[in-house]
Parts: structure tokens; C-alpha cells; sequence
């Protein structure tokens, strides 16, 4: 299921989620500009390397020009392929904005890049031993969701089911649609405790449990951060 929009307005222009979706966009670039060696190179001093963060931890010194801890933000803005970052842009540009309205600008970017760093981390947890580079903004996105299905729960979802060359459309309660992205992390998450297959980062596959913290820290963090104020806010990097 690939979400359209959702019919949920917002009363702000959502600068922070068009300026992460161009950050997104230019780093994707930069890493299109570089060669093969090179991209392998910067992806594995900017994305999270488990097994280094977890000797950092430890107070072993990588000697790496980026700190391992800054990798937990700097891996949020990297993707592996245009079809990687077009996924995440996707959910970001549909459910980012009406985050951003209810938090305001300077929270939600705050917001973000914690649920980003929270994300990563519970990867890191169940995998730290991996020597696998991680990276992608689905963690943050994911923050992101949890935290749209407790304030917009009953919002309408418009979305398309690719059937070969047949696109029928549907149009859910967030609460379904984004319940049911959950479970399926969370149920991937936990199959790869039990199996070394391609299910999650140790092949070098989807961070389903990245996924899977994300939506809930976001959750958490959400009405931490007001969430569910609705008193009405001018448009304000003060908000």
C-alpha cells in the first residue's frame, strides 16, 4: 500500500518539512556525484556502523574525521537508492506537515531529529555487533507516524495498491493504515531475532526494529512536546 494524501489541512506553511525533504534531496545528490569507491567511502564514515558505535561507547576511538555519535544524525539524512529516499520524501511530504502544525516549527525539527537518533539507537540494540553501515530518514519518519495516528487517528488516508499494471485506490483511517505499517515492522523486527535471513540490517536489508522505535518514541515524544495543544500559535520559529 502506497500512500497519496491524507485530507487533513493545516493552518501553517510546514518550512521545516520542505527544508528536510531538500536537505534529503541534496545529500542524495552529493552521494549520486560520487564515485563508486568514494560513495562506499562517505557512506561508511557518515551512516551508523554498529559495531563502531558500540566500541565508542566503550571509549574505543574510532579515529574517524565524523564522531560515531554524530552518525546518528548524520545517517537521517542519507539513503541507499532514489527509490529509498522517494519512499520516505513520500511519507515525510503527506504526514510531516500536520506534525509540524501541531508542534510548531522549532519543536518538530527538534522533534525529528530525536526520534531519528531513538530510532537508530534501537537498531543499534539488536544488532550490535553488525559491521553493516545504516542509514536513511525512515526512522525519523517513522517518529513521524506515531505520533499523526494519536493526534490524527480517524484522518483519511488516500492511497494505491500496485498490482502489475493495475493501480486500484483506497482511502482508510489513518489509525488502520498506520496501525498496520507498525505491525508489520514490529512483526519483521521480531522474526529477525529468531532467523538470520534477509529480514533487517545483519544482511544488509530494512532496519524493520529503526522502524519500529521510531513510531513509538514518536509517540512518546509527541504529547511530550505538545502534541495535543491546540491553542492557537502564530507562525513562529518561537512556537
Amino acid at each position: 500500500m502506497v500512500p497519496i494524501s491524507d485530507n487533513n489541512p493545516t493552518k501553517i506553511t510546514p518550512y521545516v518539512t520542505y527544508g528536510l525533504i531538500a536537505a534529503n534531496v541534496l545529500a542524495f545528490l552529493y552521494e549520486a556525484s560520487l564515485p563508486p569507491q568514494a560513495l562506499n567511502g562517505f557512506l561508511h564514515l557518515a551512516a551508523v556502523v554498529p559495531r563502531e558505535l558500540t566500541l565508542s561507547f566503550g571509549g574505543i576511538s574510532i579515529h574517524q574525521p565524523v564522531p560515531e555519535w554524530a552518525t546518528l544524525i548524520t545517517s537521517q539524512f542519507l539513503h541507499g537508492g532514489f527509490l529509498h529516499l522517494a519512499g520516505n520524501m513520500l511519507f515525510l511530504w503527506i504526514f510531516g506537515n500536520n506534525v509540524e502544525d501541531k508542534l510548531g516549527h522549532a519543536k518538530y525539527l527538534l522533534f525529528y531529529l530525536s526520534c531519528g537518533v531513538l530510532a537508530a539507537l534501537t537498531q543499534w540494540f539488536f544488532a550490535q555487533d553488525s559491521s553493516i553501515p545504516s542509514l536513511g530518514a525512515s526512522g525519523a519518519i517513522a517518529g513521524i507516524l506515531g505520533a499523526y495516528i494519536l493526534r490524527f487517528p480517524n484522518a483519511e488516508v488516500l492511497g494505491i495498491v500496485p498490482l502489475g499494471i493495475f493501480f486500484p485506490t483506497f482511502r482508510v483511517p489513518a489509525y488502520f493504515f498506520l496501525g498496520f505499517w507498525f505491525l508489520e515492522q514490529a512483526f519483521y523486527g521480531l522474526a529477525s531475532l529468531e532467523t538470520r535471513t534477509n529480514i533487517g540490517m545483519e544482511s544488509g536489508g530494512i532496519a524493520y526494529w529503526a522502524h519500529a522505535g521510531g513510531f513509538i518514541f514518536g509517540a512518546i515524544l509527541g504529547p511530550l512536546l505538545g502534541l495535543f495543544n491546540d491553542k492557537s500559535q502564530e507562525e513562529s520559529w518561537y512556537k
